[in-house]
């Protein structure tokens, strides 16, 4: 994880961290969960994953993911970060978590997701510091807060 270029100073980035970290302990905590055997705590878990996941999708991709992709240099790359997002979107509610299988696949998408995230923090995040202008953060912010209505 960078801590160099200074985005995580960046309110937004920081929103956008804090709700990946979210995210991330729930998942850990689920897989925790199945190893113990409570599969109703690690349902639950998931749920909320699904729930923060859906609020952090549309605030990146109505704001930051949208104002990034005008630039060519970065269309390409954001587009598989969306694909990602449908991927993990259409997986998680339907996860039968008492089915060995469905627990498998869990495992594998948390550790896809901390490589999605890893490209995020590490690669656009970073980018955005030169890439976007007032305008854009502003258009990016007002993103975020539409999608995390108080």
């Amino acid at each position: 994880m960078c801590h160099y270029c200074g985005c995580r100073e960046i309110p937004l980035i920081k929103e956008f961290i804090a709700e990946h970290e979210r995210v991330t302990d729930a998942a850990g905590d689920a897989l925790r969960a199945l190893e113990r055997g409570d599969t109703a705590h690690a349902a639950d878990l998931v749920d909320f994953m699904a729930r923060e996941l859906g609020a952090h999708w549309r605030g990146e991709e109505n704001g930051l993911f949208r104002v990034m992709r005008t630039d060519p240099e970065y269309a390409d790359y954001i587009e598989a970060l969306e694909r990602e997002h449908r991927e993990l979107a259409a997986l998680l509610p339907v996860l039968d978590l008492t089915d060995p299988a469905d627990v498998r696949t869990l495992v594998e998408a948390v550790d896809e997701l901390h490589h999605h995230i890893a490209k995020e923090e590490d690669g656009l995040f970073p980018a955005s510091l030169t890439a976007l202008d007032g305008d854009e953060w502003n258009i990016s912010m007002a993103a975020w807060r539409e999608a995390h209505p108080t």
